[in-house]
C-alpha cells in the first residue's frame, strides 16, 4: 500500500499536536520538527481543521491543537478522509476501459479485500496509542528539540 505525502504529513501533524497537548503549536515549529514544508503543512492543516481533527486559532498568539481527544482519533478514519478515493491499483480507476481483464479479474477483488483489511486494522489504532508513553517520539517532537 502506498501512502500519499498528504497523509504522511497529516499523521505527523496529529502526533506533534498530541505530544504537545495543553498549548497551541505553530506551523513553523511543526515544519521544523517534522521536516515538512510550511506550504504543504498549511494545506494539510486546513483539511484536518475542516475535518475537526484540529482546532486552529489565527493571530499573533495563534496556532493549533487537537480538535478532539487523541483517544477518539482513529488512524484508519484519518487515512480514509485524507487519502480520499485514490485507487490502490490502476484497474480500480479503469474508466477508459483499457483493461480487457476487468470483468474476470480476481486480483481486483483481492486488492479490494486487502485494502479493506488495511483500513480495518488502522481503525483499531487511535492517535493516543501512537504517542502515549512513546518517550523516543516525545523527545523528537518536544519543543526543546525544535530549538536545536
Amino acid at each position: 500500500m502506498r501512502i500519499t505525502k498528504r497523509t504522511n504529513i497529516a499523521i505527523r501533524l496529529l502526533m506533534y499536536c498530541a505530544v504537545n497537548t495543553g498549548r497551541l503549536v505553530t506551523k513553523a515549529e511543526i515544519a521544523r520538527s517534522c521536516n515538512v514544508s510550511e506550504n504543504h503543512l498549511a494545506q494539510v492543516t486546513n483539511q484536518l481543521s475542516q475535518l475537526k481533527y484540529l482546532h486552529t486559532q489565527r493571530g499573533r498568539n495563534g496556532g493549533m491543537e487537537l480538535g478532539m481527544p487523541a483517544d477518539q482519533i482513529r488512524i484508519g478514519q484519518v487515512f480514509r478522509q485524507v487519502e480520499g478515493t485514490v485507487p490502490d491499483a490502476e484497474c480500480f480507476a479503469d474508466r477508459d476501459g483499457s483493461c480487457p481483464l476487468v470483468s474476470a479479474c480476481r486480483l481486483r477483488l483481492a486488492l479490494a479485500d486487502a485494502t479493506h483489511a488495511f483500513y480495518a486494522h488502522l481503525d483499531d489504532i487511535t492517535l493516543d496509542v501512537l504517542v502515549c508513553e512513546n518517550h523516543e517520539l516525545e523527545a523528537i517532537l518536544s519543543p526543546v528539540s525544535c530549538a536545536a
